[in-house]
């Protein structure tokens, strides 16, 4: 691809139209392929999906991914589709929010969420360190999951009920990720050193906020199982020091981001599969949980799980 597309190591370079055709191509094949295995998984035929909630931070083109993807996976005409743009890490988070919306309030409905992220339009040269750690830590990947109401067994078996879900902007913080299409490709910035802290001092709130109307009043955050966004290790060791979580409560958060790297929207749905690997093969007893996810605003995305099978866990 560096052969093909030198200006990609130029910033001064103009390389955003050879960078969206090659979005426009990968990001629906990368996106079918992850939500085919979804759809196996699932146990019903794509042509049951009724609503499609598509993410990604790599692309800007009308008709948008959703369409080819759609196409691609056999979904029906009349599917009703989604786009969800330039929401960075919190991506994963906003679409499964609102695919909880769409479910509960459509009756029958099963909605398809596919975030698929792609570095092509953020890789560039090492012209400075921040770029080095940046193409270090990011990465490329596609993840989806079926949402539904009211579970046809035995052939759907869920994996996590979302009980609630709620987003929270932390006021005065818009500077902290910025992103934004220039000619040279997807640019912007990230304040490390503020975000790691703001996340830590804010999500004690938004997780009282969520849990309790629920009966949880909090107290014992080790109680909870726990599925946070990677964005970096440093995020990752403030929110377990904020809360005094114990070793291992955030162990399918790390091993993603340790395997895969920060894949933004992506990430979330590979760490609840993480997780939900590590209760079935490891036998976590918690019933409860959380998903935390942050992005541009700064945005918290909280929302609340419940194991629909955890006594039959605890039993084996």
């Amino acid at each position: 691809m560096i052969n093909a597309h030198p200006e990609f190591l130029d910033r001064a370079t103009p390389s955003l139209d050879a960078r969206l055709q090659i979005a426009a191509a990968a990001v629906p094949e990368l996106a079918a392929t992850a939500a085919a295995r979804a759809v196996v998984q699932w146990g019903r035929p794509a042509t049951d999906i009724t609503h499609l909630v598509v993410t990604t931070n790599a692309g800007a083109h009308a008709p948008g991914a959703d369409v080819r993807f759609a196409a691609l996976l056999g979904l029906r005409p009349t599917v009703r589709r989604t786009m969800i743009h330039l929401n960075g890490c919190s991506a994963g988070a906003a679409a499964l929010r609102l695919a909880k919306d769409l479910a509960e309030n459509s009756r029958g409905a099963r909605v398809l969420v596919s975030c698929v992220e792609l570095t092509v339009l953020t890789f560039r040269g090492p012209d400075c360190p921040h770029t080095v750690n940046c193409q270090a830590l990011f990465g490329d990947g596609a993840g989806a999951v079926i949402v539904g109401a009211d579970a046809v067994r035995p052939v759907e078996q869920p994996m996590f009920e979302m009980v609630s879900a709620s987003q929270t902007l932390i006021p005065g913080t818009e500077h902290v990720i910025t992103m934004q299409l220039t000619e040279h490709g997807l640019d912007g910035n990230i304040d490390a050193k503020e975000l790691a802290p703001l996340a830590a001092n804010n999500v004690k709130k938004c997780l009282s906020d969520a849990l309790t109307p629920l009966g949880h009043d909090g107290g014992e955050w080790n109680d909870l199982f726990w599925a946070v966004h990677p964005g970096s290790p440093l995020i990752l060791d403030h929110i377990e020091s904020a809360l005094q979580l114990k070793p291992g409560k955030l162990a399918a958060s790390r091993r993603v981001l340790r395997e895969y790297g920060n894949m933004l929207g992506s990430t979330l749905i590979f760490v609840l599969d993480e997780q939900r690997r590590r209760m079935e093969e490891e036998g976590d007893g918690a019933e409860w949980g959380v998903t935390l996810g942050f992005g541009p605003g700064f945005t918290i995305e909280t929302m609340v799980l419940h194991a629909p099978d955890h006594d039959s866990r605890k039993k084996n």
